[in-house]
Parts: structure tokens; C-alpha cells; sequence
């Protein structure tokens, strides 16, 4: 089937021949002209002078000698009217900041009062007067309520009268700053985009302005559907002069239709309006062509992206062209997984790959340099320091171009020092790129400045080093234009603002930027959004995300005007986007052969997992034929297998497992825990040497917690333990719990226990937490007054001789005891617990399974240093005390097994039973084959290696 422009093409040829330089062709979006002009080329088929071709916006700004004002531009002018207005209401005035959202609806709402010609005074007053009647405003939607609510902050059950009041002022407010906001413009040679057109279809003497050069020919409409009331009046009046054509992508299937919804605005502009279509007699293409068409019903919004090969490779399969095909996005999320997914070449042969909606700068490690900048700034602004996340981010981003040595420099500075927040004056220090990059702002007019120097830095390095990407160049410059812009503007218009809030003002402007990628508009497949699609046919359409909400969409956008008041006065209400998608998709499909939907069947926060009523509506009406498929994603799942370590051949291992044989290295108590846990955590850990990387956080990890209380509980003991530790002494001390706490998370934390630092957020709740654990520790050891120190954080040696290959082996054991305590002549081992370990044991065999259930890591620990202590001190009957601090106060400080308490005869009965289990742990470790995973979970549940071992 002929496309529809090339229909247009040769309309025009027959009626101007190649004499087109007198016509204007106006299209509704600028992807058009690209076609047009192949066709009238392909044509012709020799030189000729071409037509002026135009958007809608563009040709009636021809037609006016004022500038087009920007939305800032805009913004700063209605925040100035508005404060001047509440001046002489003798209002408070307000700030910018707080009245942006505000003004983005109010000046979306005025748009559309210029395009439909609205009386913005008499709708304003209306509004005011409904206001005043209805008390309850039930006129405005609940989302429109809320809005006003939250803005004014003042809303609650008791202030339901001022928020009336407050809501009639705004409305009784807006036809002065309607107005005032127009004249301030004016008076600067600007107008919005709307008023142009007001300008234009209400003062007759303005349609003199449109371009003189048109006036021997014609000027052409092509493919317009949904029109402003200013649209209709100007195309009226144009067409009353004979001064122009319309060219109507109609079909009688639902033009000619009152129900269909698809052909509510094309049934306005033939039949009210008067318009006349120069294709008023084409045949019915829905009615008269075949057309097959495909429903795809997929699980997932990714998944939808992921049939794209199978549909288009069937495409390819059945034809040799390839450049009639267009993949639609409704939902236009689905960009990536599209372009993850479309294939670049089939059976050898390269397919070109052409999309329309550009490649968003937001997804680029430019924008993501400037966020970091941008984040960076505010935090110099807000406490003179950048967090540690940042500055790590700006050290290791592609674009900085450091050298390794510089930044491995700087992050293991702060990596030693734990800083977690560092002095903004400390990045200063450094030279090149950092005196640029964290340059303190001291005003709202240095922000675009300032980004504008990091951005040209970067680019100046880039383009010296050769280094720089096309579509990074392309980003640039337009990145480039646009601060250019926005210091034009923000230059005349920027006082008082907060600076964050002129930072998220260029972030926002920033966000919207896009450059084209590579590809051939005309060959290839094309992949838009589907408003791109308007006035362009292909042989094959895929339209994905064909989702209920999502096309039609089920919102008409924030405005301040309630439904009822916009019927009225003819403004846009939700049937008209009904109307103008499915008109969209119902042009598609006239001259395509093959159609295909896809649609994600699984609801989520953002679909409710129907497909459009538009599908629904062609299925029942059309007598298409239409094919479903459902596709269910295969999720294969491979039986687990048991991942285990070889020691007997490997020589890495074998050699390391003889270091601790030969004293070469020791092996500590809780690396035996470790492996009588979880064996294969031991080989990752103390084998291979995988450790978890070191970070700055500001986020205290619960094993810095238990540092910090032993640290807290050494300085708090060191000076008392020269003599016997009573009551009164310990009373005495007490007072100082304070500020040995905060030396030991300065200890911990940074390296320097006599460090100045004002403690905030979670570091307060940190210091809270350490105290009410070092007070039950002491409230215990009062109850256990008098008694002695023998002495603090001590280490410890001791062998452990055990049976190897059928001779005697041994190992070095190495630690450090939290304290040892003589009372009543009974020596005692204490170890200080944050976690949630338990007192209670099943018996000494289970503490040893590694497949089993009850094994108690403390338990082995302590009675590890009490074996050790023993044979450093040449002691007997020392006894295990667990200080968990979390349980200490209700279940004391002792083991128990059943009703038995681990002390005197009992405790000594275990011993030996102990270091015979222990014994054939060792005798396991050094001699079994394979380093396993255990068989129960709880084991290796927090585990950091559990994706090496396949858990």
C-alpha cells in the first residue's frame, strides 16, 4: 500500500508540478519533512527548488515579531507577577522554590486557556463563584485537592474554613496575573507559545504576518487530527482566503462512524468546522485490506522488549526488505530493553537500526559527573564537607581522567583514616580538576558558571587526549548550549533563590536533554515513541507496551481546572485522549499488513496487566483476524550441585595448611569456629585470602560496636586493676563512662582516640548503644565485688598436639583474652559478647559437627582461651564467663548444659572430652580430601562466600 505521504507527494506534483517553492508544508512534528521530501525527489526526479516546511509551532512563530519565552523564562516572570499581586493583597510573598510546582501547573493551565481562546478572566471568575457556592469542593478532583492542600501546609479537619478562603483568593487571583503575566512578557518582545496563537486567530489584522512568501501558492496542512480551537479559527480563516490546503489521514471505517471514538476530532474538522480534505474520496483501507494482526500476551514489562526477536527474525525470514518496519513504543520505559534486544544483523547481513527518541543525556556519564557536582555542592553548602561516597564516586568516575596512583592515593588516605564526611578545604588542596570541581558556590548565579568551568575542563582533556565519543561530543555541545541558555536567563532573572533549588532547576533542564543516535530515518527498522509515528506508515507495526493506563493513558495531567469547568469551556478532558491514541494506533494499522500488540500481562505498580480497551474495541468491531500468543517465560532451574575444594592435589593449598604445622602460622579461635561452622568459609577466608573489602561508612557494622565496648571496657579498667576492684571504686568511675566512650569510637572508628569531633545522627545512636552496654557490664561486676584484674585484652599461646596421617602433629593457637579475674581464689576467663550468642550447649560432640545443629561458636572460643590460658599460666580450674550483654542481666554469665552450669568438677569433667573433639577437628582440617559447605543453613547464614559455594 502507498504510504500516505507519497499519496501527499503526488497530489502536489499534480496540482504545482515542480513549481513548489511558493508552498509551505506544516506537519504537526518535524519527522515528516525528511519523507515528504524523498517522495516529491523520488518523483520529480531531477532538481527543483523545494517547499518551506514547518512544524505547527514553528510557522506560526514566522508569523509574529516576538521571541518564543522558555519555560524559565516564563517561570521567573509569573513568580514576579504573583509576588506583586500578594504585595497588594498584603500577603506573605513566597518563595521560588515553593511556588515551582505551583507555577508548572498554573502555566500549563494558561497554555491551554490560549489554545482554545478561553475567556481566561470569565473562567477564572467562574471558578471563584463555584468556590464560593460549594464549600466542600466537590468540583475538584481528590489529587487537585490534595495538591492545594499540601501547598499551602495549612490544611487540616479545624482549618477547613481557611483553606476555603485560601482557595477562593488563588482563583480570584488568577485573571490579574493572567493578564499581568502577558504584558510582562510583551514588554520584554516575548510571548508563549499559546498566546502566539491566540495572538494570531483573534486579531485579524495578525493574519497578514504569516509568511508574504506563501501568497502566490499555497499553504499545505498535512496529517493534523486533534485541533486547538486557535488551530481551527486560523485554518478557518486560511481557508476562507484560499490560502490553504488540508491533507486529512482519514478512513471512512471511523470517520463516518459516530462511535468510534477514533474519529471524534477528524468528524469536527470536516463536518463543524468545514474544513475540506483533499482525500475526501479515498476508499475505506480498513474496510477493503487485509490485515493480520498478532496480540502478544507476555509476563513481565522486560519481557516484552525480549519477543522483539522472534518477531521481527519471522520478518525477515518471509522478505529481503528491510526498512518497512517499525517498532512503536507506548510505553516509552521500554527504550533499553529494545535496543538490548533488536538484532543488528540476521543470516550475515547487517539491519540498520534507526531511533527517533535519542539517546537521553540522563543515561550518560556526563549528566552523571554533573549530578555528582551537583550533590557535592550542596553538601559543601549545607556543612563545608563532602561525604566519603562522593568523593570515592568523583575519584573513580571515567570522565576525571585521574591517574591510578593519584586516586589509590586519596581513597587509602581516607580508607586509614575512616573519614567518613571530608573537609571541603582538603579537596581544594589538590590540584587541576579538583580546584575546578569543588569550587564552593556562594551564590545562586554561580551554579551554571561554575558546572559550565568542570564541563569544559573535562572536555578540553577529552579532546587533547583524543579520548572523546561521538555521541559524548554530540551530549556535550548541546549540554553546553543549553547552560548557555539557561545563564541568559537565570542572569536577568536569578536574586534570592536558594541554591539547591537553582541546582535542581538545571538538573531538570539537563534531564530533558537528548541527541539523535546513528542510523537512516528512511531505511532500516525504525524504533519512536508513538507520537513520532504521525503522518508515516510501514508494512509491519510492533507496538509494545499496549497496556490499559498506559494507552489510553488514564490521567490528563495536573491542572487546577476541575473537569466540569474544562467541558464548558471546551478545554482538553480525558475523552480526548481516548480519542486522539486511538485515532494514532487506527492510522497504523490502515495501510500496514502485518500488526502486532504486546502487552505485559503480570500487574505491578505500574500496569494493571490488561491490554488496552483499544485492542478490546478492534477485536469486536474491526472482523480483523486477529492470532493470540501467550508466552511464558521457561525458568529452568539446574540441581544443585555441591561445591567443594580439593586439598590432596593441590599444592596452593597444601602448602599453606604446612605453614600452620611448622608454627609458620597460627591459627585463632575464631578460625576455628569458623571452620568447624562452615568448613569451605576457612579455605575462602584464611586459605584463598578473600577478604570483604574495606569502606568508609558512616554506618557503625555490629563487630565495630563489640571493638568499641572492648576498647571502652580496657580504658575503663586500666587504672582500677592495680588494686582490688570494690564497689566504691568502681562507683567512683562510673562518671567517666562518657568520655571513655567516645575515645574508644574515635580509637575505632578513625585511628585516634584524642580526636575533636562533633558526633551526629547514627554516630549519637552508636554512642547510646555502647553506654547502655558498658553499664550492664559494670552493674555485673558490682554484683561481683571484690575481686582482682589479673589483666586486660591478653594474648595468649598455646599448642595442640593431634594425630596426623598416623603420626603426631601440632598447632599454635593465638589470641587475646578480654580479661582475667581472681575471685575468691577462683580464676576466670571473661569474654565480652554483642551479638545474640547463647549459654546453653547440648553436649561437647555437637559443638564439633559441622553438619549440626548445636554448634556454639562462644562456647568453643572461650574455653579455646581457657585451654590456652591454662598452659600459658600453668593454671587449673579456670573457668569460662560470657558476658553477653544483650541477655547477661536475666541468664548471668555461665554455660550450661540441661540444669548443669559450666564450673568446678563439672567444667573439668568437659575439659577433656573437649580437647579430644577439638583434636579430631584438627586431625579433620588437615587431613580430610575436600573443604565442604555444611549441610544446614543456619550455619553459613550470614556467610559473605555464600555465592562461591553456590548457596
Amino acid at each position: 500500500m502507498k504510504p500516505f505521504l507519497q499519496e501527499v507527494a503526488e497530489d502536489l506534483i499534480e496540482k504545482f508540478g515542480s513549481d513548489l517553492q511558493h508552498c509551505a508544508i506544516v506537519f504537526n512534528n518535524k519527522r515528516p519533512s525528511a519523507y515528504m521530501q524523498k517522495y516529491l525527489a523520488d518523483i520529480i526526479g531531477k532538481p527543483f527548488f523545494s517547499p518551506a516546511f514547518y512544524t505547527i509551532q514553528e510557522f506560526f512563530a514566522t508569523a509574529t515579531p516576538y521571541k518564543i519565552a522558555d519555560f524559565y523564562l516564563q517561570f521567573f516572570t509569573l513568580h514576579k507577577i504573583y509576588n506583586q499581586l500578594l504585595t497588594e493583597e498584603k500577603l506573605e510573598l513566597i518563595s521560588s522554590h515553593k511556588f515551582f510546582p505551583l507555577a508548572k501547573i498554573i502555566l500549563s493551565d494558561f497554555t491551554q486557556i490560549d489554545n482554545d481562546l478561553v475567556d481566561a478572566g470569565k473562567l477564572y471568575r467562574d471558578l471563584e463563584d463555584i468556590s464560593v457556592i460549594n464549600k466542600d469542593f466537590d468540583y475538584l478532583s481528590p489529587e487537585q485537592y490534595q495538591f492545594l492542600a499540601q501547598f499551602w501546609t495549612s490544611y487540616s479537619e479545624g482549618k477547613h474554613k481557611k483553606q476555603q478562603e485560601l482557595f477562593i483568593k488563588m482563583w480570584r487571583r488568577m485573571p490579574k496575573l493572567y493578564h499581568k503575566f502577558h504584558a510582562l512578557l510583551k514588554e520584554q518582545d516575548y510571548l508563549t507559545n499559546g498566546y502566539v496563537y491566540r495572538h494570531l486567530a483573534e486579531e485579524k489584522e495578525h493574519a497578514k504576518d504569516l509568511p508574504v512568501n506563501f501568497e502566490k501558492g499555497k499553504i499545505i496542512f498535512v496529517g493534523f487530527n486533534a485541533l486547538t480551537s486557535a488551530e481551527a479559527k486560523i485554518f478557518t480563516q486560511l481557508q476562507e482566503a484560499n490560502q490553504a490546503l488540508f491533507y486529512f489521514d482519514a478512513d471512512d471505517y471511523y470517520v463516518n462512524d459516530p462511535l468510534q471514538e477514533a474519529g471524534l476530532f477528524l468528524r469536527k474538522n470536516l463536518n463543524q468546522l468545514g474544513l475540506k480534505n483533499v482525500f475526501e474520496n479515498k476508499p475505506s483501507l480498513m474496510k477493503t485490506e487485509e490485515h493480520q494482526v498478532n496480540v502478544f500476551k507476555v509476563q513481565g514489562q522486560s519481557a516484552q522488549a525480549k519477543i522483539l526477536n522472534n518477531i521481527l527474525e519471522d520478518d525477515y525470514a518471509e522478505s529481503n526488505e528491510i526498512g518497512s518496519t517499525v517498532v512503536v513504543l507506548a510505553d516509552e520505559s521500554l527504550l533499553l530493553p529494545a535496543l538490548q534486544t533488536i538484532p543488528t544483523s540476521y543470516h550475515g547481513k547487517d539491519i540498520d537500526l534507526n531511533v527517533t527518541m535519542g539517546f537521553a543525556l540522563s543515561t550518560s556519564s556526563i549528566f552523571g559527573l554533573a549530578d555528582l557536582w551537583f550533590s557535592s555542592q550542596l553538601e559543601i553548602t549545607h556543612t563545608g564537607k563532602i561525604s566519603y561516597k562522593n568523593v570515592e564516586a568523583f575519584l573513580t568516575h571515567p570522565l576525571t581522567g585521574l591517574s591510578h596512583k593519584i586516586r589509590d592515593k586519596i581513597l587509602t588516605a581516607i580508607l586509614k583514616e575512616n573519614e567518613v564526611e571530608i573537609a571541603h578545604e582538603r579537596l581544594l588542596r589538590q590540584s587541576g580538576l579538583f580546584e575546578v570541581f569543588y569550587k564552593k558556590i556562594d551564590h545562586p548565579k554561580q551554579v551554571v558558571p561554575y558546572l559550565l568551568e568542570v564541563l569544559d575542563f573535562i572536555l578540553t582533556r577529552l579532546s587533547n587526549a583524543k579520548t572523546l565519543k561521538k555521541i559524548d561530543a554530540e551530549l556535550f555541545v548541546k549540554t553546553i548550549q543549553e547552560l548557555n541558555r539557561l545563564h541568559d536567563t537565570f542572569g536577568k532573572h536569578i536574586g534570592n533563590e536558594e541554591i539547591q533549588f537553582v541546582i535542581y532547576l538545571v538538573q531538570k533542564s539537563l534531564q530533558a536533554i537528548a541527541v539523535p543516535l546513528s542510523g537512516d530515518p528512511l531505511n532500516g527498522i525504525q524504533l519512536m515513541g508513538l507520537l513520532e509515528t504521525r503522518n508515516l506508515n510501514f508494512d509491519k507495526v510492533v507496538i509494545l507496551g499496549f497496556n490499559e493506563g498506559i494507552i489510553p493513558k488514564s490521567s490528563i495531567g495536573n491542572s487546577f481546572i476541575p473537569d466540569s469547568i474544562r467541558r464548558v469551556y471546551g478545554l482538553p478532558v480525558l475523552e480526548n485522549l481516548d480519542a486522539i491514541s486511538s485515532y494514532m494506533v487506527y492510522r497504523l494499522m490502515q495501510r500496514a499488513k502485518n500488526i502486532n500488540f504486546v502487552y505485559n500481562s503480570l500487574t505491578d505498580e505500574s500496569t494493571t496487566g490488561e491490554a488496552s480497551r483499544i485492542l478490546k474495541q478492534l477485536e469486536y468491531e474491526s472482523g480483523f483476524g486477529f492470532t493470540y500468543h501467550e508466552l511464558n517465560l521457561d525458568v529452568k532451574t539446574e540441581p544443585f550441585k555441591e561445591v567443594r575444594i580439593e586439598k590432596t592435589n593441590n599444592v596452593f593449598i597444601q602448602e599453606t595448611l604446612q605453614k600452620y604445622l611448622d608454627k609458620k602460622k597460627v591459627l585463632s579461635p575464631s578460625a576455628l569456629t569458623q571452620y568447624i561452622s562452615n568448613p569451605i568459609d576457612f579455605f575462602f577466608n584464611y586459605i584463598a585470602g578473600i577478604k570483604e573489602p574495606k569502606e568508609v561508612s558512616a554506618v557503625v557494622e555490629a563487630n565495630e560496636i563489640g571493638s568499641i565496648l572492648h576498647k571502652v571496657m580496657e580504658y575503663f579498667y586500666q587504672d582500677l586493676m592495680k588494686a582490688e576492684i570494690t564497689l566504691e571504686r568502681i562507683k567512683a568511675k562510673r562518671k567517666q563512662i562518657p568520655a571513655l566512650i567516645e575515645k574508644a569510637f574515635n580509637a575505632v572508628m578513625f585511628n585516634h582516640p584524642d580526636k575533636v569531633m562533633e558526633y551526629k545522627g547514627m554516630q549519637k545512636v552508636i554512642l547510646s548503644i555502647v553506654d547502655a552496654y558498658v553499664n550492664i557490664i559494670v552493674n555485673q561486676d558490682e554484683s561481683q565485688t571484690p575481686f582482682h584484674i589479673i589483666s586486660l585484652e591478653q594474648k595468649v599461646e598455646a599448642e595442640i598436639n593431634f594425630p596426623l596421617n598416623g603420626k603426631d602433629a601440632s598447632v599454635k593457637i593465638f589470641g587475646y583474652i578480654d580479661r582475667v579475674d581472681i575471685k575468691d581464689g577462683v580464676t576466670k576467663i571473661v569474654d565480652y559478647k554483642t551479638g545474640s550468642d547463647k549459654l546453653t550447649f547440648k553436649d561437647v560432640t555437637e559443638l564439633f559437627n559441622s553438619d549440626g545443629k548445636h554448634i556454639n561458636k562462644a562456647l568453643v572460643q572461650t574455653l579455646l582461651y581457657t585451654y590456652a590460658y591454662e598452659q600459658f599460666s600453668g593454671k587449673t580450674f579456670v573457668e569460662p564467663n560470657l558476658y553477653v550483654v544483650k541477655t547477661m542481666a536475666v541468664d548471668g554469665v555461665w554455660f550450661k548444659s540441661g540444669r548443669q552450669t559450666l564450673s568446678g568438677e563439672y567444667l573439668e569433667e568437659i575439659k577433656p572430652e573437649f580437647l579430644a573433639e577439638l583434636r579430631k577437628k584438627l586431625t579433620e582440617l588437615f587431613e580430610s580430601p575436600y573443604f565442604v559447605a555444611s549441610a544446614v543453613e543456619d550455619n553459613y547464614k550470614y556467610s559473605i562466600y555464600k555465592t562461591l559455594f553456590g548457596k
